[in-house]
């Protein structure tokens, strides 16, 4: 149960990490240009107002969006894939301070 509830907490799904590439049926190595057309098709293929009787094309559809989001952009597709979804999920540097320096340097000059 533990695990289950960390995997729920940490993807937000209740699963292992999503798979970009594979919800988007493109290759590791597609170009912009193949993404944004994969994501067009699927976006309209599984889109709510088009699919009113099927419960599964809303999670179908915020996949396709996720995955569209995070592969478009060129840094967010260089974090996805270093280390998953989990990297995209995780806070910015905040402007790169070092906390301990700033202390230090607050009381030392």
């Amino acid at each position: 149960m533990f695990a289950f509830l960390v995997l729920h907490f940490v993807t937000g799904k209740g699963g292992p990490s999503r798979d970009f590439y594979k919800i988007l049926g493109i290759a590791k190595s597609a170009s912009p240009a193949e993404i944004k057309k994969a994501y067009r098709a699927l976006s309209l293929k599984w889109h709510p107002d088009k699919n009113p009787d099927d419960p599964t094309a809303v999670d179908k559809f915020t996949d396709v969006s996720s995955a569209y989001e995070a592969l478009s952009d060129p840094d967010k597709r260089r974090k996805y894939d270093k280390c998953g979804e989990e990297c995209l999920n995780e806070p910015e540097n905040q402007g790169g301070m070092n906390p301990f320096g700033d202390i230090f340097g607050n009381f030392f000059g």
